[in-house]
Protein backbone atom coordinates (compact mmCIF):
# COMPACT_ATOMS: atom_id res chain seq x y z
CA UNK A 1 0.00 0.00 0.00
CA UNK A 2 2.03 3.01 -1.15
CA UNK A 3 1.25 6.49 -2.01
CA UNK A 4 3.30 9.58 -3.44
CA UNK A 5 5.30 11.27 -0.57
CA UNK A 6 3.97 14.66 -0.65
CA UNK A 7 6.50 16.45 2.26
CA UNK A 8 5.89 20.19 3.50
CA UNK A 9 8.64 22.20 1.57
CA UNK A 10 10.03 23.20 5.16
CA UNK A 11 13.27 22.43 5.81
CA UNK A 12 12.87 20.29 8.54
CA UNK A 13 10.70 17.95 6.51
CA UNK A 14 13.62 17.67 3.76
CA UNK A 15 14.97 14.37 3.99
CA UNK A 16 15.61 11.98 6.51
CA UNK A 17 18.90 13.08 8.99
CA UNK A 18 19.97 9.65 9.39
CA UNK A 19 19.06 8.41 5.85
CA UNK A 20 16.99 5.60 7.40
CA UNK A 21 12.97 5.52 7.90
CA UNK A 22 11.15 8.48 8.42
CA UNK A 23 7.43 8.76 10.33
CA UNK A 24 5.63 11.37 8.61
CA UNK A 25 2.83 13.31 10.02
CA UNK A 26 1.90 15.48 7.07
CA UNK A 27 -1.22 18.42 7.33
CA UNK A 28 -3.47 15.92 9.90
CA UNK A 29 -6.70 17.35 10.88
CA UNK A 30 -9.01 15.55 12.86
CA UNK A 31 -12.92 16.72 13.65
CA UNK A 32 -15.52 15.28 16.26
CA UNK A 33 -19.11 16.40 15.07
CA UNK A 34 -17.52 19.47 13.30
CA UNK A 35 -15.50 20.01 16.58
CA UNK A 36 -11.82 19.92 15.32
CA UNK A 37 -9.23 18.67 17.78
CA UNK A 38 -6.35 18.21 15.29
CA UNK A 39 -5.37 21.29 12.79
CA UNK A 40 -3.56 20.79 10.01
CA UNK A 41 -0.81 19.13 12.10
CA UNK A 42 2.74 18.35 10.50
CA UNK A 43 5.65 17.02 12.49
CA UNK A 44 8.34 13.98 11.57
CA UNK A 45 10.73 11.52 13.64
CA UNK A 46 13.55 9.86 11.72
CA UNK A 47 14.68 6.85 12.77
CA UNK A 48 17.23 7.08 16.24
CA UNK A 49 16.09 10.29 16.87
CA UNK A 50 13.94 10.94 20.33
CA UNK A 51 11.41 13.66 19.63
CA UNK A 52 9.07 15.18 22.39
CA UNK A 53 5.65 16.74 21.98
CA UNK A 54 3.93 18.75 24.86
CA UNK A 55 1.06 20.70 25.45
CA UNK A 56 -1.72 21.82 27.50
CA UNK A 57 -4.61 19.47 28.80
CA UNK A 58 -6.51 18.73 26.05
CA UNK A 59 -4.30 19.79 23.28
CA UNK A 60 -4.84 16.71 21.20
CA UNK A 61 -1.77 15.16 21.76
CA UNK A 62 -3.09 11.57 22.80
CA UNK A 63 -5.67 12.16 19.76
CA UNK A 64 -2.49 12.51 17.63
CA UNK A 65 -1.25 9.71 18.80
CA UNK A 66 -4.44 7.44 18.36
CA UNK A 67 -4.29 8.83 14.61
CA UNK A 68 -1.14 8.25 14.12
CA UNK A 69 -1.44 4.60 14.98
CA UNK A 70 -4.78 4.31 13.15
CA UNK A 71 -6.97 3.71 16.63
CA UNK A 72 -9.32 6.59 14.86
CA UNK A 73 -9.15 7.55 11.29
CA UNK A 74 -8.35 11.21 10.30
CA UNK A 75 -10.31 13.69 8.78
CA UNK A 76 -7.74 15.01 6.40
CA UNK A 77 -3.76 14.72 5.84
CA UNK A 78 -1.98 11.64 5.95
CA UNK A 79 0.94 9.95 8.20
CA UNK A 80 3.56 7.68 6.34
CA UNK A 81 6.21 5.56 7.42
CA UNK A 82 8.90 6.54 4.24
CA UNK A 83 5.66 6.22 0.91
CA UNK A 84 3.88 3.55 2.90
CA UNK A 85 0.75 5.62 4.44
CA UNK A 86 -0.05 3.81 7.94
CA UNK A 87 -3.48 6.84 8.80
CA UNK A 88 -6.72 5.72 7.61
CA UNK A 89 -5.59 1.73 7.73
CA UNK A 90 -5.96 -0.40 10.68
CA UNK A 91 -3.63 -0.91 13.88
CA UNK A 92 -2.52 -4.15 13.07
CA UNK A 93 -1.29 -2.49 9.70
CA UNK A 94 0.57 -0.24 11.64
CA UNK A 95 2.67 -2.55 13.56
CA UNK A 96 3.03 -4.48 10.52
CA UNK A 97 4.60 -1.16 9.06
CA UNK A 98 6.71 -0.48 12.31
CA UNK A 99 4.89 1.17 14.94
CA UNK A 100 4.78 0.30 18.38
CA UNK A 101 3.02 2.18 21.09
CA UNK A 102 2.09 2.80 24.75
CA UNK A 103 -1.36 4.37 26.01
CA UNK A 104 -1.97 6.79 28.65
CA UNK A 105 -4.22 4.81 30.77
CA UNK A 106 -2.06 1.42 30.74
CA UNK A 107 -3.58 -1.20 28.51
CA UNK A 108 -2.10 -4.84 29.83
CA UNK A 109 -3.04 -8.50 29.54
CA UNK A 110 -3.01 -8.37 33.57
CA UNK A 111 -4.09 -11.67 33.90
CA UNK A 112 -1.03 -13.19 31.64
CA UNK A 113 2.49 -12.99 33.54
CA UNK A 114 5.00 -10.44 32.82
CA UNK A 115 6.70 -12.94 30.41
CA UNK A 116 3.32 -14.09 28.61
CA UNK A 117 2.82 -9.62 27.93
CA UNK A 118 6.05 -9.55 26.24
CA UNK A 119 6.44 -13.07 24.25
CA UNK A 120 2.70 -12.17 22.63
CA UNK A 121 4.27 -9.04 21.28
CA UNK A 122 7.09 -10.71 20.12
CA UNK A 123 5.68 -13.85 18.62
CA UNK A 124 3.60 -11.45 16.26
CA UNK A 125 6.78 -9.65 15.39
CA UNK A 126 8.54 -12.89 14.53
CA UNK A 127 5.49 -13.53 11.79
CA UNK A 128 5.49 -9.84 10.22
CA UNK A 129 9.28 -9.18 10.02
CA UNK A 130 11.39 -12.28 11.09
CA UNK A 131 14.60 -10.95 10.46
CA UNK A 132 14.31 -8.37 12.65
CA UNK A 133 12.36 -10.07 15.95
CA UNK A 134 15.07 -12.89 15.53
CA UNK A 135 17.19 -10.59 17.47
CA UNK A 136 15.60 -9.37 20.00
CA UNK A 137 15.99 -11.27 23.20
CA UNK A 138 12.56 -11.16 25.46
CA UNK A 139 14.97 -11.66 28.92
CA UNK A 140 16.99 -8.97 27.90
CA UNK A 141 13.97 -6.57 27.26
CA UNK A 142 12.97 -7.26 30.44
CA UNK A 143 16.78 -6.65 32.13
CA UNK A 144 16.97 -3.76 30.51
CA UNK A 145 14.02 -2.32 31.85
CA UNK A 146 14.25 -4.02 35.54
CA UNK A 147 11.66 -6.73 34.73
CA UNK A 148 13.49 -9.96 34.35
CA UNK A 149 12.76 -10.40 38.29
CA UNK A 150 9.04 -10.01 37.83
CA UNK A 151 8.94 -12.65 34.61
CA UNK A 152 6.54 -15.13 36.27
CA UNK A 153 4.53 -12.38 38.06
CA UNK A 154 1.43 -11.58 36.44
CA UNK A 155 1.17 -8.08 35.20
CA UNK A 156 -1.64 -6.68 37.03
CA UNK A 157 0.03 -7.41 39.90
CA UNK A 158 2.98 -5.40 39.41
CA UNK A 159 3.72 -1.80 40.86
CA UNK A 160 2.06 1.10 38.62
CA UNK A 161 5.81 2.10 37.78
CA UNK A 162 6.59 -1.27 37.02
CA UNK A 163 3.40 -1.58 34.74
CA UNK A 164 4.09 1.84 32.42
CA UNK A 165 7.63 -0.03 31.81
CA UNK A 166 6.07 -3.73 30.94
CA UNK A 167 4.14 -1.63 28.22
CA UNK A 168 7.30 -0.26 27.04
CA UNK A 169 8.86 -3.66 26.61
CA UNK A 170 6.18 -5.26 25.14
CA UNK A 171 5.72 -2.41 22.48
CA UNK A 172 9.89 -2.72 21.66
CA UNK A 173 9.35 -6.65 21.85
CA UNK A 174 7.29 -6.19 18.49
CA UNK A 175 10.71 -4.89 16.52
CA UNK A 176 9.26 -1.37 15.82
CA UNK A 177 10.72 1.44 13.63
CA UNK A 178 9.23 4.05 15.49
CA UNK A 179 7.94 3.76 19.10
CA UNK A 180 5.69 6.34 20.60
CA UNK A 181 5.08 7.10 24.22
CA UNK A 182 2.12 8.47 25.77
CA UNK A 183 2.66 9.92 29.19
CA UNK A 184 5.35 7.04 30.13
CA UNK A 185 6.80 9.01 33.56
CA UNK A 186 2.80 9.79 34.53
CA UNK A 187 2.87 8.35 38.33
CA UNK A 188 6.54 8.25 38.82
CA UNK A 189 8.97 9.22 41.17
CA UNK A 190 12.31 11.10 40.28
CA UNK A 191 14.39 7.89 40.35
CA UNK A 192 11.90 5.99 38.05
CA UNK A 193 11.94 9.02 35.81
CA UNK A 194 15.65 9.44 35.69
CA UNK A 195 15.94 5.68 34.90
CA UNK A 196 13.29 5.55 32.33
CA UNK A 197 15.46 8.37 30.19
CA UNK A 198 18.19 5.84 30.47
CA UNK A 199 16.44 3.08 29.46
CA UNK A 200 14.76 4.70 26.64
CA UNK A 201 17.54 6.11 25.71
CA UNK A 202 18.99 2.87 25.30
CA UNK A 203 16.20 0.95 23.53
CA UNK A 204 16.27 3.84 20.90
CA UNK A 205 20.56 2.95 19.96
CA UNK A 206 19.87 -0.54 20.47
CA UNK A 207 16.64 -1.05 18.23
CA UNK A 208 18.06 2.44 15.81
CA UNK A 209 14.42 3.41 16.12
CA UNK A 210 12.49 6.74 16.20
CA UNK A 211 10.78 7.66 19.48
CA UNK A 212 7.82 10.24 19.68
CA UNK A 213 7.32 11.08 23.60
CA UNK A 214 4.17 12.22 25.34
CA UNK A 215 4.89 14.06 28.81
CA UNK A 216 4.04 16.69 31.07
CA UNK A 217 7.17 16.34 33.24
CA UNK A 218 8.76 19.18 31.58
CA UNK A 219 11.85 18.03 33.12
CA UNK A 220 11.70 14.69 31.54
CA UNK A 221 10.98 15.85 27.93
CA UNK A 222 13.97 18.39 28.33
CA UNK A 223 16.44 16.00 29.00
CA UNK A 224 15.46 12.92 27.12
CA UNK A 225 14.59 14.39 23.29
CA UNK A 226 16.79 15.96 20.98
CA UNK A 227 13.81 18.09 19.32
CA UNK A 228 9.83 19.27 20.53
CA UNK A 229 6.78 20.23 19.77
CA UNK A 230 4.49 22.33 21.23
CA UNK A 231 0.48 21.17 20.82
CA UNK A 232 -2.31 23.61 21.80
CA UNK A 233 -5.78 23.43 21.15
CA UNK A 234 -4.79 20.95 18.43
CA UNK A 235 -2.35 23.16 16.05
CA UNK A 236 1.85 23.08 16.49
CA UNK A 237 2.37 26.65 17.97
CA UNK A 238 6.18 25.48 18.20
CA UNK A 239 8.90 23.41 17.09
CA UNK A 240 12.87 22.67 17.52
CA UNK A 241 15.46 22.00 19.92
CA UNK A 242 14.89 21.88 23.54
CA UNK A 243 16.45 25.33 25.08
CA UNK A 244 15.11 26.68 21.65
CA UNK A 245 11.28 25.81 23.07
CA UNK A 246 11.91 26.83 26.66
CA UNK A 247 12.45 30.18 25.70
CA UNK A 248 9.53 30.79 22.78
CA UNK A 249 7.28 33.40 24.10
CA UNK A 250 3.91 31.33 22.80
CA UNK A 251 5.32 28.61 24.55
CA UNK A 252 5.94 30.21 27.96
CA UNK A 253 2.54 32.15 27.64
CA UNK A 254 0.52 28.79 27.03
CA UNK A 255 1.87 27.12 30.33
CA UNK A 256 2.31 30.01 32.44
CA UNK A 257 -1.27 30.85 31.17
CA UNK A 258 -3.28 27.39 32.13
CA UNK A 259 -0.71 27.96 35.63
CA UNK A 260 -2.20 30.66 36.59
CA UNK A 261 -5.72 29.08 35.61
CA UNK A 262 -5.08 26.64 37.83
CA UNK A 263 -3.88 28.39 40.92
CA UNK A 264 -7.34 31.03 40.21
CA UNK A 265 -9.65 27.81 40.29
CA UNK A 266 -7.97 26.75 43.09
CA UNK A 267 -8.07 29.89 45.41
CA UNK A 268 -12.10 30.60 44.00
CA UNK A 269 -12.59 26.84 45.20
CA UNK A 270 -11.07 27.72 48.46
CA UNK A 271 -13.37 30.57 49.05
CA UNK A 272 -16.36 28.76 47.64
CA UNK A 273 -16.76 30.62 44.44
Amino acid sequence: MTVPLNEPSNEEFSQPRSGGKRLLVSGVCKSFSGLEVLRDVSLCCDEGEIVGLIGPNGAGKSTLINAITSLMPVSSGEVLINDIRVSNTTPQFGAMSGLGRTFQNIKLFKRLTVRQNVEVAHTSALRDKPGKAAAIDVDDLLSQFDLLKFSDWRAGSLPYGSQRRLEIVRALALAPDFLLLDEPAAGMNAGETTALISSVRQASEAFGCGVIVIDHDLRFIMTLCSRIYVLDAGRIIASGKPDEVRKDPQVIEVYIGHSKNKTTETNNSSRGE
